[in-house]
C-alpha cells in the first residue's frame, strides 16, 4: 500500500479495524455489481461472435462472464489494503468466492458432476483466502501434515486434493477440447459424414493421450515406479480386455474403409435397421420397432452383413400376387403396375415392373417389382400399401384372387352286406 493511501486511511474517523473492513466490503460489492452489469451486457455479444463456445457452455455464459470479470476487477482494490489486515481478508474472501463460482460454472457447463467440481472449487477458494489472510504456506503445511504412511510413501490430504483437482481440471479440458474439435470437424466442408466421425474418434484419442502425459508431468509421477504394474496391466489387456480393444480397432477400421456408415440400412443376423451411431465398442442399429440393437464392432468385421445402402440407397422390393386362371391376364398386370405407380414411396426411376413367375395349382403367380430409396422407412409398409391398392383395383375390375380348394370324393362301399 502506498504511503499516501496509508495516510488517507489513517485519517478516517472511527476504529480502523471496523471502518476499513466496511469500506473494503463496500468497494467489493461495488466492483461485483459492475461485473454483474458487464456480464449481462456482454453475454449476447459473446453468443453471437463465439457460437461454438456459447453452445458448449449453454446456460452458463452469463454467469461465467459475471464471475470472471469480478475475478479480474477485485485484485485492484485488494492492493489498496495491507496484506494480513481484516479489510484485505474481506476482499480476498469475495475474490475467492468469485474464482470458485467461475470454476463451478465452467465445469458444470461441460457437464462435469457436482461431486467432481467441489474439490477444485474448494481448493481455489481456500488458497485465495489463505493468501489474503497472510500467506498460503501455513495452509499448505497444515494439509501436508494430515496423512498416512504406506510403506515408503506418505499420502497426505494436500496430495489427494491436488490429484483430485488436477484430474477434474484435465477431464474438463479434455471434454472442452473434444467438443470444440468435434464442432470444428462437423463444420468442415471437405469431409463426408464418415470421415468426420473418424476424425472425431482419432482426435478424441489424441486428446486423452495428451491429457494423460500432461497429468503425469503436473503430478510429478515417476513412471518407472509403475513398471511392474504396467506389465501386469498390459497382460490384463491381452487376456481380459482383448475383446474391448478388438472392438475399438474394428470400429476404427469400419470408419476407415467406409463399409458401414451412419445412416446405412443393414441386416446382421436377425437385426434389421439403420445405423444410428458407430461407437467405440458397438454399432447402434435402430429397428423399425424402435428398438436399439448394440452390435459389437468385431461382429460386423467377422460376420456376413447385408448393407442395403452401401453403394446405392435404392432397394428393390418383391411383392407376390396370384390371380385366377379365368381372369384377364393383361388387364390384371396393368392394374398391378398401376397400383405400384400410385404408391407414394415407389420410385418412378427405376420404374416398377410386373413378372409372371409360375402357373400354380389354382392361380397364376406374379411378382410386382418396385424400387424404394428410403429403406430405413421400412419394407413391409410398402408391400401393404401396394397390395391394398391391388385389392381395390381387382375388385373394381372383376379380377379374382383365388384361394386353395379341395374336393373330397367318397369311395364307394365295397363291403358285402
Amino acid at each position: 500500500m502506498t504511503p499516501d493511501l496509508s495516510h488517507l486511511l489513517a485519517r478516517l474517523p472511527g476504529d480502523p479495524n471496523i471502518v476499513q473492513p466496511v469500506i473494503a466490503l463496500g468497494i467489493a460489492v461495488l466492483f461485483y455489481a459492475a461485473a454483474w452489469a458487464l456480464g449481462r451486457a456482454l453475454a449476447p455479444r459473446v453468443a453471437r461472435r463465439l457460437p461454438p463456445v456459447s453452445d458448449i457452455l449453454a446456460g452458463h455464459v452469463r454467469a461465467i462472464l459475471r464471475h470472471g470479470i469480478a475475478a479480474l476487477l477485485l485484485p485492484l482494490p485488494l492492493a489498496f489494503f495491507p496484506v494480513g489486515s481484516l479489510a484485505h481478508l474481506v476482499i480476498g474472501t469475495i475474490l475467492g468466492g468469485a474464482v470458485a463460482l467461475l470454476a463451478i460454472h465452467i465445469l458444470r457447463g461441460l457437464a462435469i458432476p457436482r461431486w467432481a467440481v467441489a474439490p477444485l472449487a474448494l481448493i481455489l477458494f481456500i488458497f485465495i483466502v489463505s493468501g489474503s489472510g497472510g500467506g498460503i504456506a501455513p495452509v499448505g503445511d497444515m494439509l501436508d501434515r494430515i496423512g498416512v504412511d504406506l510403506g515408503k510413501r506418505r499420502i497426505t490430504l494436500l496430495g489427494l486434493l491436488s490429484i483430485a483437482a488436477t484430474c477434474v481440471a484435465l477431464f474438463a479440458a479434455v471434454r472442452l477440447a473434444n467438443r470444440l474439435i468435434g464442432r470444428s470437424i462437423q463444420r468442415a466442408d471437405g469431409f463426408d459424414p464418415t470421415q468426420k466421425l473418424l476424425a472425431q474418434k482419432l482426435a478424441a484419442i489424441a486428446v486423452v493421450v495428451a491429457a494423460f502425459f500432461v497429468g503425469v508431468d503436473m503430478l510429478a509421477i515417476d513412471l518407472t515406479a509403475f513398471a511392474v504394474f504396467s506389465g501386469a496391466f498390459g497382460l490384463a489387456i491381452g487376456f481380459g480386455l482383448q475383446k474391448t480393444v478388438g472392438n475399438l480397432i474394428a470400429g476404427i477400421i469400419l470408419l476407415m474403409d467406409r463399409s458401414i456408415k451412419p445412416g446405412d440400412v443393414i441386416v446382421v443376423g436377425d437385426s434389421f435397421g439403420w445405423v444410428n451411431k458407430i461407437g467405440v465398442r458397438a454399432v447402434s442399429v435402430i429397428t423399425r420397432d424402435g428398438k436399439e440393437h448394440l452390435i459389437p464392432n468385431e461382429n460386423l468385421m467377422t460376420q456376413e452383413v447385408e448393407n442395403w445402402s452401401y453403394s446405392d440407397r435404392n432397394v428393390r422390393v418383391r411383392i407376390p400376387v396370384g390371380i385366377a386362371y379365368d381372369s384377364d391376364l393383361q388387364l390384371a398386370q396393368q392394374l398391378m403396375l398401376q397400383a405400384a405407380l400410385d404408391s407414394p414411396r415407389v420410385l418412378r426411376d427405376p420404374q416398377p415392373n410386373v413378372w409372371l413367375t409360375a402357373f400354380g395349382e389354382s392361380r397364376v403367380d406374379h411378382e410386382i417389382l418396385v424400387w424404394i430409396s428410403d429403406p430405413e422407412g421400412g419394407v413391409g409398409n410398402v408391400k401393404s400399401d401396394v397390395l391394398g391398392r391391388v385389392w381395390q383395383l381387382f375388385r373394381d375390375n372383376n379380377i379374382a384372387i383365388p384361394y386353395p380348394q379341395r374336393v373330397i370324393h367318397q369311395a364307394p362301399d365295397t363291403r358285402q352286406s
